[in-house]
């Protein structure tokens, strides 16, 4: 899901983060006098874009815990926060929603001890509990595709929690025997649970299963859970999108609050190499950032390391995915990143909390197969032979939105065409897609997707895809315009 003027973020850490510039010399660690301006510079833009998920993550998590439970898609930690709707013809706040499943959100706090993550049946219907650390990566990923549909259990305990303990944790807790233990790699997780919704008659049966979904203090097993408490922090700032504050931020500044985080969040164990190269600037983990306190031509160097991040990040975006068909397959390194960090800031940047590829890839749609961008004024259509179908284990669908981004009004209330609908296929068993302003007529219309007169894209979204999806042996076929004689035709 893309959160673009996102309101999504939250409380509980450091209150006073953001003023964390001024704090004493006496934990800085001071850069060694060898590295030059041009050279903190270098090692600075490094930092920035190892750091910046790590940033908007927690701006992120500030805002959607500082939300009242029922006002709003947020909620304490350890609090489940279900949508119960799609969004909308006139909703605008979220950018490229789906039209396939509703959210369900949580930010776990594991500091104090573990949480159980409790799963109801869903009667072998879809759903996914992907588990996010505080670096975006995805460490664990429940549901219908890795842990089946029925009711489980799932106990998450903070890397280095009591190692004394773990290997009796069930039992000294008195957990179900099958309870399974998941190790996080982050003592706060983001859970972005999504449950397969065939349209709004099907709410109640999708909401039920999202009343299913529990949270419980592993020292509260088996007792009535009270609800978090609630007390709103008025020094987060709520109006502005977490990419804004985090895009705006002076680098010092940056860098201070990154180091804060440190303290909680630990690095991945393949990121000696840049901590190290870090050490030489004055970050180090564990420690807290004073500018002050470094050499003048580092902390100039340093000044300007978000300017030229962000340039770098700009420049990646283009060329992040391969385009196929017009389609852009961003199928590689997501959910779990490695040590490619400038893919995971900018994936971050523009698109915070992407799944694993094996549980769902989003197709975007840049052109037509004649290589122009798609606009309402023409009519198109996207056949998909016999046997061709897009290759999900799960389902499918195709959703059109404005240049923004935004779903479109039109007369069906209509934003997407997904896999359970009842399609009209042709006689040998191909299938035709309608993307146009007027209807196709009533034998058609259950595979029209209703455009604007105006332009608009696409994108596609295949759910548990097939491994010659996740390869590439598989790609959409192109987004085919209509000529005026066929038009006439329709």
């Amino acid at each position: 899901m893309t959160y673009a003027r996102r309101a999504f973020s939250a409380a509980v850490f450091v209150p006073a983060l953001l003023a964390v510039t001024a704090m004493g010399n006496a934990s800085a660690q001071t850069a060694p006098p060898s590295v030059d301006e041009q050279q903190a510079r270098d090692i600075a833009v490094d930092a920035y874009i190892y750091l910046y998920p790590l940033v908007t993550m927690d701006i992120t998590r500030r805002q959607i815990t500082n939300v009242e439970p029922g006002k709003g898609f947020g909620g304490p930690m350890n609090t489940f926060a279900n949508i119960w709707a799609y969004p909308g013809a006139e909703d605008r706040a979220v950018v490229r929603p789906n039209f396939d499943t509703l959210y369900s959100s949580a930010f776990l706090d594991l500091t104090k001890e573990p949480m159980v993550v409790s799963v109801p049946d869903t009667n072998g219907r879809y759903y996914l509990l992907p588990m996010l650390d505080m670096w975006t990566d995805v460490f664990a990923s429940p549901g219908w595709r890795t842990t089946g549909t029925k009711a489980g259990n799932f106990v998450l305990v903070a890397k280095g929690w009591r190692p004394e303990m773990r290997a009796r944790l069930v039992d000294d807790y008195k957990l179900p025997q099958d309870t399974q233990v998941i190790e996080a790699p982050t003592p706060y997780v983001w859970i972005i649970g999504r449950t397969k919704t065939d349209g709004p008659a099907d709410y109640p049966a999708v909401h039920k299963i999202q009343d299913g979904y529990k949270l419980t203090p592993a020292s509260q097993w088996g007792r009535t859970v009270e609800p978090m408490p609630f007390k709103p922090d008025p020094t987060i700032d709520m109006k502005t999108p977490p990419k804004v504050q985090v895009d705006t931020m002076p680098a010092e500044r940056f860098f201070a609050y990154a180091a804060e985080l440190l303290k909680v969040h630990p690095p991945h164990i393949t990121d000696q190499p840049i901590v190290a190269r870090m050490k030489r600037i004055g970050i180090e983990p564990g420690k807290s950032f004073d500018a002050s306190a470094i050499d003048s031509a580092v902390r100039q160097g340093i000044a300007q390391a978000a300017t030229e991040a962000q340039r770098l990040m700009g420049w990646k975006l283009q060329s992040l995915a391969r385009v196929v068909n017009g389609w852009s397959m961003n199928t590689d390194t997501m959910g779990v990143y490695g040590n490619y960090y400038l893919k995971r800031a900018v994936v971050s940047q523009v698109g915070l909390g992407a799944n694993l590829p094996e549980d769902a890839i989003y197709p975007l749609n840049l052109a037509d197969s004649a290589g122009q961008p798609l606009n309402g004024s023409n009519r198109y259509t996207i056949h998909f032979a016999k046997g061709n179908l897009p290759p999900a284990e799960a389902f499918w669908s195709v959703t059109l939105y404005d240049p923004e981004g935004f779903q479109v009004a039109n007369s069906l209330n209509r934003f997407a065409v997904s896999s359970w609908m009842p399609f009209q296929y042709n006689a040998d068993g191909s299938l035709d897609l309608f993307i146009q302003a007027d209807n196709p007529g009533k034998g058609m219309e259950a595979n029209w997707l209703p455009a604007p007169r105006s332009p608009f894209n696409l994108t596609m979204r295949l759910y548990a895809p097939a491994m010659n999806a996740l390869t590439g042996r598989w790609a959409p076929p192109p987004v085919e315009k209509v000529d005026a004689t066929q038009a006439l035709a329709q």
